[in-house]
């Protein structure tokens, strides 16, 4: 009996090159691959998208209109597909109310848990607050000394305003003789008119009892009147003494605060009921940011250094008033913002009492109400910090008094995943509440339980899914599915080893392999050599990437690719091919230090890059690497050149600022997001290649600009399809049709544009060229013929010029970026910072890029990068190692130096496995 399969025949996506193909089901399969050799289109475009969408067809035409139409592969045959579900890099959540907690649903279950256990405390000050039956209020009342004269009250009015007339007479209706009017008691007859327009308290005497035996029958019928009126409170007042506030309900007996019943919908910051009331739930406001508004110092107000008021005409409506301050704080409207202050800097922008001066900050958040344009030319001054109301908890006062033994939800949602699984598993509940508990606890531990399986035991619940990397979304996503317990399921990840240290692998492989040995499909798009080696069968993808791609080089396992293939990926794995080792480290020449990094997890560290040099952060899953370069490092800097960036991490100084003139963080988010971007007109090439179209001489004699041969302007483009090359065609109920242009054959111009030639070529024909061709063809022209060598140094040579952004991947979309700074003449001063830059590449395309990185270096730039490759490390000039954990238990620089000294270090986790590197280099012969 043969094998089951997923069968593809004839599959044309892309560059896929009419392959035809078995994917065993039921086994964890890795397909690999050069950047753009067409793993991906594999395996997201054809096995996922495919899957995907024949489910979808199955349902009803009523489903079918709210769920996403999905486009039919171009592939002749699949067969034996199952319903697959994508786990992608790109799944991170851009919104601010989304969080670890409700992606993976264990927040769900966390309201529920406090709703059902939790005990309420006052939000002032801070006693047990518990609802009571009105047998339990009568066992109170009667537990008081015998003898004493009490009253039984419902209270009626709290401070408000009104005449309360009407009350008044209904309540004289019902038989009733007393009230407490502001604290006096009197008889409903003795009343006076009540003013209207002040406030008023009123609470009704129901009974006046002496405490002694034989009193609970009439006791009790009064309790009952009056929380009747009181609408489930009433009040004991003793004479001359305390009283007391009874409810069946939750109110502090103290404070009088009333508090809501426990619900689940009560810890949700997405419902009004829940959500703190100043922030909405979102857990941060916006706030002007002086350093925002006034970014030179050097500058004055007169010389236009307040950027929103720059206009002359702006600033002379504030000038008077803004005299007169400097009049009582010592500045002068010339005076240079360096040289004011701290009081009149302050001042400046919060304002000031004694000269009635409102503040910069409060007259523009008045402009923020005129309108949306002032909005949005104001939103560029803006930053976010944590709420003042909630301290970022997003939650109201009254669910954060809500405690389950020591913790409310938010300060259990602030523990990293293990303090989590070890508090839920140290709690021990009593007779009702153990029987409420056991379900919920078992739910919680579980998902927890898989969290902490795919290496996310130093994440916390409360962390924002927009803080993430791709590889961290991934395995939150990852981990949700693991609690589902699907069977009969094809799972294809897109590199899920991303942001994992090479420790925490071994996991994600266990958790991999879980999902598998249910009877699940796993296909994973990888170039880690660790899950490859590990994988049942191996499906290898080029031999080159692009165009030289889309071929099937390798089908089988493990065993038979070390063995038998002379592909790239074997001969990396045997050792054959290795990335050299630079021959000499860089010390640098001077530093940038941080001083007092206290961000997120970090633990007060002091933390020196040199300049001129190419150092790599390293470290275990959630030591403080991205806290480290990206919230601290890369945000102040930018911050000092007037960049806007978001909740900058909390440093004590940072030195060496006057030597960064440039900076510049490169990453792999697409270079543009519609067809109409590509790597002609990110790089600038396409400007020059039109200025030579420009420059022939049918071009001169027709008079056409440059201008002319932009297909995103009318005049030189097909207007039938306004420059796409395609049109789209609607089709409702199924996916949307793109059918090539019938006027321009998809060739985006007009005829008379394309009859302009260049060397026998028109425009259309030069976008179809790959970078290699173009480079050979526009060889009398240095500059561009320089730009385009640059695009082939970064091994991009095999792109087409022309080639929409869509259609590439994400290492791809990264090395052209690197490309178009290659291509800048000087670079000293310039400061790079990339995350992880080795996502989406193969191992051979590892050395390219560290070789490109090296270019930026020798030419004058400092590059920082953070990064688990060990090729990559063993390249650095510096390795700063974090650790020695994730989370609490990270936070430190661990070991810092060449990769030699951290290879010694044996505090340094990261140094065992460079050593390890180090050792499979010796025997490659390196």
């Amino acid at each position: 009996m043969s094998k089951p399969c997923i069968h593809i025949e004839g599959a044309r996506q892309h560059n896929l090159k009419n392959l035809t193909l078995d994917i065993p089901r039921d086994e964890l399969v890795v397909v690999c691959g050069p950047s753009g050799s067409g793993k991906s289109t594999l395996a997201f475009d054809l096995v996922y998208a495919e899957g995907q969408r024949r489910y979808v067809e199955s349902l009803s035409a009523y489903a079918r209109q709210f769920l996403p139409q999905m486009d039919k592969p171009d592939v002749d045959k699949i067969e034996g597909l199952s319903p697959a579900i994508s786990l992608e890099q790109q799944s991170t959540s851009r919104n601010p109310r989304s969080t670890v907690g409700t992606v993976t649903e264990v927040y769900d279950f966390l309201r529920v848990f406090y709703a059902r256990l939790g005990m309420m405390y006052c939000p002032k000050c801070g006693k047990p607050i518990a609802a009571r039956a009105a047998d339990e209020i009568i066992a109170d009342i009667l537990s008081m000394e015998q003898g004493t004269k009490f009253m039984v009250m419902a209270p009626l009015v709290e401070h408000q305003k009104g005449t309360h007339a009407d009350r008044l007479k209904r309540l004289k209706a019902q038989g009733f003789v007393r009230i407490r009017l502001n604290g006096e008691v009197m008889t409903l007859d003795e009343v006076p008119a009540l003013e209207k327009n002040k406030k008023h308290s009123i609470d009704l005497v129901v009974d006046r009892l002496v405490l002694k035996d034989g009193i609970r029958g009439r006791l009790a019928d009064s309790v009952e009147l009056a929380l009747r009126f009181g609408e489930g409170r009433l009040i004991v007042s003793i004479p001359g003494g305390a009283e007391q506030v009874h409810s069946t309900e939750s109110v502090c007996p103290t404070c009088k605060l009333s508090l809501p019943p426990l619900s689940p919908q009560l810890f949700s910051f997405n419902s009004p009921q829940g959500a703190c009331p100043r922030c909405s739930g979102i857990g941060s406001i916006d706030y002007f940011e002086p350093n925002l508004l006034a970014p030179n110092k050097g500058l004055s107000l007169v010389s236009g250094g307040l950027l929103p008021w720059k206009n002359p005409k702006v600033f002379e409506r504030y000038k008077p008033a803004l005299e007169a301050l400097g009049k009582e704080l010592g500045f002068a409207a010339d005076t240079p913002f360096r040289e004011y202050s701290e009081k009149a800097w302050n001042a400046l922008f919060h304002g000031e009492k004694e000269t009635g001066w409102p503040g910069v900050v409060l007259l523009l958040e008045r402009g923020m109400q005129l309108g949306s344009q002032w909005r949005d030319e104001l939103s560029r001054y803006r930053q976010s910090h944590p709420c003042p109301a909630c301290d970022g908890a997003r939650l109201k006062p009254e669910a954060l008094a809500v405690r389950v033994d020591d913790l409310n939800i938010s300060q259990f949602c602030s523990l990293s995943i293990t303090r989590a699984l070890e508090w839920l598993r140290g709690r021990d509940f009593r007779q009702s509440q153990a029987v409420i508990a056991e379900p919920l606890l078992k739910e919680l531990t579980h998902r927890l339980g898989f969290m902490e399986n795919v290496g996310l035991d130093y994440i916390s619940l409360g962390r924002n899914m927009s803080t993430l990397s791709g590889g961290e979304a991934q395995r939150i996503r990852l981990a949700s599915q693991l609690g589902s317990g699907l069977v009969g399921v094809t799972y294809v990840l897109d590199e899920p080893s991303i942001g994992l240290h090479p420790k925490d692998n071994e996991r994600l492989i266990r958790t991999l392999r879980s999902l598998q040995k249910r009877g699940n499909t796993v296909l994973v798009v990888e170039h880690d050599e660790a899950t490859i080696l590990e994988a049942d069968t191996v499906v290898e993808l080029g031999p080159g990437s692009g165009m030289l791609g889309g071929e099937i080089v390798f089908n089988g396992s493990v065993k038979s690719l070390l063995s038998d293939s002379d592909s790239l990926t074997a001969r990396y794995l045997r050792g054959e091919m290795t990335i050299p080792l630079p021959e000499k480290r860089r010390q640098g020449s001077g530093s940038i230090v941080l001083r007092g990094v206290t961000t997120n997890n970090l633990q007060d560290i002091d933390c020196e890059i040199p300049l001129g040099a190419l150092t790599c952060v390293t470290g275990p899953s959630g030591s403080g690497k991205s806290s480290l370069v990206v919230d601290s490092l890369y945000k102040h800097i930018a911050l000092h050149q007037s960049i806007k960036v978001d909740s900058p991490g909390q440093i004590r100084g940072i030195d060496g600022l006057e030597n960064i003139e440039r900076l510049v963080a490169i990453d792999q988010t697409p270079i543009g997001r519609t067809p109409r971007s590509n790597p002609a007109t990110y790089t600038k090439i396409f400007d020059e290649i039109r200025n030579i179209f420009a420059m022939t001489p049918d071009a001169r004699k027709r008079g056409y600009k440059p201008g002319r041969f932009s297909f995103n302007v009318r005049g030189g483009r097909c207007e039938a399809c306004g420059g796409d090359g395609q049109i789209r065609v609607e089709m409702h109920f199924l996916p949307d049709i793109y059918v090539t242009c019938d006027v321009c054959g998809g060739k985006r111009y007009n005829h008379e544009t394309l009859e302009v030639r260049y060397k026998g070529m028109n425009i259309a024909d030069v976008l179809g060229m790959t970078v290699r061709q173009a480079k050979a063809f526009f060889e009398n022209y240095p500059a561009l013929e320089r730009r385009l060598a640059v695009l082939e140094d970064v091994g991009l040579e095999y792109l087409r010029l022309g080639q929409p952004a869509t259609t590439l991947s994400g290492g791809e979309a990264q090395r052209i970026k690197i490309s178009r700074e290659l291509g800048k003449r000087s670079l000293p001063g310039t400061l790079y910072i990339l995350d992880e830059p080795t996502t989406g590449l193969h191992m051979h395309e590892v050395g390219k890029l560290i070789r490109v990185l090296h270019q930026l270096v020798d030419r004058g730039a400092t590059v920082v990068v953070i990064e688990h490759n060990t090729d990559v490390i063993m390249a650095a000039d510096t390795v700063i190692d974090l650790g020695p954990g994730g989370g609490e238990y990270g936070g430190r620089i661990v070991s810092s130096g060449t990769p030699e000294e951290i290879m010694a270090d044996p505090a340094s986790v990261t140094g065992s496995f460079l050593k390890h590197e180090a050792v499979a280099v010796k025997a490659a012969g390196r």
